[in-house]
């Protein structure tokens, strides 16, 4: 009896094996179970900002899923199959598609692999056959045909797909081509297609014909890399557009960008992220695993963003602060506080607004520097020198205008190259920590960098990187600490805190 229950379970986990290597789409993104959807909240903000946004990139560390993404939306809009939770963009009918990577075999070994499955051949005689077809994202049953790349041992070059209707019923057959970057740009061109997929970053110029492909369509274009290359002229697009992004819903035209860390993995357990981060090299360790581009020779601060970044903590009363001010066209703030123990400086909070003088008046910037209550209006300041010269809304200083809203400020030192090689000194010697969660800080930090040809300073969304400058060269000369309330006084000074004189700012 026991010997027949055995050899029952056996069958029916064979079973459920047999029908989850066949049918591979029905098991992702579930409503249940320790990989329901849910849990993916990033993977399925890509997905829903398709219905939006004609072009979408997922920038993400290895591992996270993001092949996996494309590979699972690839298929659904194949075969129409869409799941009943789906909501980003639907096609009503039979698609043309391309699936595109980096060179033939790391597109057979992936997105090939993904959608159709592991795949090798078998002579039977005379006769040569596909094992493994049906195994990955499409189903066996939805395959009408393959057509292998020459020159290519088991690469496949096109794919027939049954299209269904919302009622299951067969009303067409779609296509999907696989491509390679290394064909050329001449090779995306001449088309109109519904959905690309580009699996690792592309050449600029390929992105473009891409998009060209698909406009004529009402189609999309999918990006999934993990950002290896470092500030590459696309990662950079794709950088400021997360930087500046509007809301998923709006109308831009821009590419919508989804970052992804090892946070965002649940799948990942501990002890993989550690043992996967002590093999991977420590230059490669903020792409790797948070999906972060690193800059390399063209960064103005080339070190690892994990050496620098801490995590938010309440910042006490007893130390010194000061913030720095940046002014222009648009408006920056960064916040300094000195731990005399631990001998460090952290930046804990930001503020920036966009708009020129005309469109946000300087009291707006001048009510969230002193934040609400004017609790911080007591906090000494240092400005970009050239408020000092006159508004261009009624011939007034800025100084003086930020001066009569309340505003202790003092003109810094606007050296450029020595304050960015202090900073830089500061960062290497574990001088200068960074709050992690200062969104607009980070997102400048690491579009901050030199040109090129002249290793000139880019000035280009670096209001917080001038504000950091003027900061650390001048704003630690005019630290003060926060006055004691009248409602709360201070206590005495705890003696590791060196007493009451080394309080002063």
């Amino acid at each position: 009896m026991i010997d027949d229950l055995l050899v029952s379970d056996l069958r029916d986990w064979e079973q459920a094996e047999r029908h989850f290597a066949s049918h591979r789409l029905e098991y992702f993104f579930p409503d249940r179970g320790p990989y329901r959807r849910d849990l993916y909240p990033k993977h399925l903000e890509f997905f829903r900002a398709g219905r939006f946004r004609r072009s979408r990139a997922f920038l993400a560390a290895n591992r996270v899923g993001k092949s996996i993404a494309g590979a699972f939306e690839m298929a659904v809009h194949l075969t129409g199959k869409y799941p009943t939770w789906w909501e980003g963009k639907r096609f009503h009918g039979p698609i043309k598609a391309w699936s595109c990577g980096l060179n033939h075999l790391k597109v057979r070994d992936s997105l090939q692999r993904e959608l159709l499955g592991q795949l090798t051949r078998r002579r039977n005689g005379s006769v040569s056959e596909v094992i493994g077809l049906g195994t990955g994202m499409l189903p066996a049953e939805s395959i009408c045909a393959t057509r292998p790349k020459s020159g290519v041992t088991d690469a496949v070059d096109t794919i027939h797909v049954q299209h269904y209707d919302p009622l299951g019923n067969k009303d067409g057959v779609s296509v999907c081509v696989f491509k390679s970057y290394d064909q050329g740009v001449d090779a995306f061109s001449a088309e109109a297609v519904h959905v690309i997929h580009l699996d690792e970053e592309p050449e600029r110029a390929i992105f473009t014909e891409c998009s060209i492909r698909t406009s004529t369509t009402k189609g999309i274009v999918l990006i999934t890399a993990t950002p290896l290359l470092g500030m590459t002229e696309m990662v950079i697009e794709l950088m400021e557009a997360f930087r500046d992004q509007p809301p998923m819903e709006s109308s831009s035209n821009a590419v919508y960008v989804v970052q992804a860390s090892w946070d965002d993995a649940p799948h990942l357990t501990e002890e993989e992220k550690r043992q996967q981060e002590r093999q991977i090299p420590p230059y490669q360790r903020d792409a790797r695993m948070r999906g972060i581009p690193q800059m390399g020779a063209g960064a103005v601060y080339p070190i690892e963003e994990s050496a620098i970044s801490v995590k938010p903590f309440e910042i006490p009363d007893w130390w010194p602060r000061c913030y720095a001010l940046d002014v222009g066209n648009n408006t920056g703030a960064l916040w300094f506080a000195h731990d005399r123990n631990a001998g460090r400086y952290i930046l804990y909070r930001e503020y920036f607004r966009a708009g020129d003088i005309e469109a946000v008046p300087p009291s707006i910037h001048a009510a969230a520097i002193k934040g609400a209550r004017n609790k911080d209006a007591w906090m000494p300041g240092v400005v970009d020198p050239a408020a000092r010269g006159r508004s261009q809304t009624d011939g007034r200083r800025l100084l003086e205008m930020y001066e009569d809203l309340g505003l202790d400020l003092t003109p810094a030192n606007n050296s450029v190259e020595s304050g960015i090689q202090e900073v830089l000194d500061a960062f290497n010697t574990g001088t200068l920590k960074v709050f992690s969660d200062l969104q607009f800080f980070w997102q400048e930090f690491r579009l901050y960098r030199r040109d090129a040809k002249k290793g000139k300073v880019v000035k280009k969304k670096d209001h917080l990187m001038d504000a950091m400058r003027y900061g650390w060269v001048s704003g630690r000369d005019i630290m003060r600490v926060r006055p004691a309330s009248p409602l709360k006084p201070a206590g005495p000074a705890p003696a590791d805190r060196g007493g009451p004189l080394s309080w002063m700012g």
